[in-house]
């Protein structure tokens, strides 16, 4: 506490033997290798009844290994080498994995918000008439059938649809119900409407859907290329195909849009830290069941350098909602302030909510059992607890 920056020198400092109180604590941790836990024999709850479970841990350590690739994961769990492949696998794994006797696959659903977010700081879209353009181009359905492969649900406000109680089902839904061309027509009569145009618009007068010219501005110039940032395929291939897609889509407004893959902790920080960027595709893995994130991700004061107002959204009316929900004890009220929120983020859009992916995982079935499914997986501090070795 003497140095000229204490919290920043207690942010940067090593932990090299950290303590823990739950069922394991770390005996040793080799970067990019492995993380080795012992059974912690002061854990508060072993012995006990909690939730329905008799909590142990009933093994003796848990080790951890990191691999470079999925491909050399999966087949470490074929091999058996592996009993819990701890991570969301791709649906392109699952057909062979079934096909495996010794292996058991989990499907749950993921408390989580992908989303395609907009930098409302600058040109283009500064402009919410083309952000709502935009959202109602993109076929959620194609992402959900053929991205997903139907291993996931669309999502139409930044609460997952889940999370029944705070889930509005009333805010805006951008496409919902339309083909193709019938999305392309809807957002041509947008974006001409705000004063956009085309020397070959997308829609013929004669009402056909065709190759448009480059759009114009408002004030006739042509607009500027943009870029779509995502997380690169091999951390990501969801969102990096998702961004691709999104491209193609605003493509067939004439908007000149390029999706670009980027190292995903150079894309935070150009999107977090530095906030130079025109669209991105990121995703939260795992949201608190209390909504109180959307005062996070939308208050104006949370618009700064490594501030969680990535999109820069502004709007006074917003914050205020956002503030009085916090105090509220009547979980009714507070409800309706949530709700509004919901509608006033997908009447603005700053983020376009797009999918919410299940998450895939896998156990060898030889040795241990007992695995517990929950939101979010089988990776829980329950499995952790109830999981024993096979009889």
């Amino acid at each position: 506490l003497t140095k000229e920056k204490p919290l920043r020198s207690l942010q940067d400092h090593v932990i090299e033997k950290p303590l823990g109180t739950g069922p394991f604590t770390l005996f040793e941790h080799k970067k990019g290798a492995y993380i080795h836990m012992q059974k912690n024999s002061y854990f508060f709850g072993k012995g006990q009844k909690i939730g329905n479970h008799l909590l142990g841990p009933y093994v003796d350590s848990l080790l951890f290994r990191i691999y470079g690739t999925s491909d050399v994961a999966i087949l470490a769990l074929k091999k058996g080498d592996i009993d819990y492949y701890w991570g969301d696998i791709q649906p392109g794994y699952i057909k062979d994995l079934k096909e495996q006797v010794n292996i058991d696959l989990y499907f749950n659903k993921k408390s989580a918000l992908y989303y395609l977010g907009f930098n409302l700081r600058r040109a283009p879209f500064n402009d919410k008439v083309l952000r709502q353009a935009v959202a109602t181009v993109i076929d959620k359905e194609f992402i959900l059938t053929r991205i997903l492969q139907n291993f996931g649900t669309p999502m139409h406000s930044v609460v997952p649809s889940g999370n029944h109680f705070w889930y509005n089902p009333k805010v805006r839904k951008y496409g919902q119900g339309l083909d193709h061309d019938q999305r392309i027509k809807l957002a041509h009569e947008m974006l001409k409407e705000a004063g956009y145009s085309w020397d070959t618009p997308p829609v013929t007068e004669g009402g056909n859907v065709v190759t448009p010219s480059d759009i114009l501005l408002p004030s006739g110039e042509k607009m500027e290329k943009f870029v779509i940032l995502t997380p690169p395929a091999d951390y990501d291939p969801k969102r990096a195909f998702a961004g691709t897609m999104v491209q193609e889509w605003v493509r067939e407004l004439g908007l000149p849009a390029s999706a670009r893959p980027m190292a995903f902790s150079s894309l935070l920080d150009t999107v977090k830290g530095k906030h130079e960027f025109d669209a991105f595709i990121l995703g939260y893995g795992k949201l608190n069941l209390d909504p109180d994130y959307l005062r996070s991700f939308f208050y104006s004061k949370n618009d700064k350098p490594r501030g969680w107002n990535m999109s820069g959204y502004h709007n006074p009316e917003f914050d205020k909602i956002a503030r009085a929900q916090m105090s509220l004890i009547d979980t009714g009220k507070r409800k309706e302030l949530i709700w509004k929120m919901q509608e006033m983020i997908l009447e603005d859009i700053p983020y376009l909510p797009l999918y919410n992916p299940h998450i895939i995982e896998a156990t060898f079935n030889e040795r241990f059992t007992g695995w517990v499914a929950k939101v979010d997986g089988i990776g829980n501090v329950w499995s952790m607890c109830v999981v024993k070795p096979a009889q």
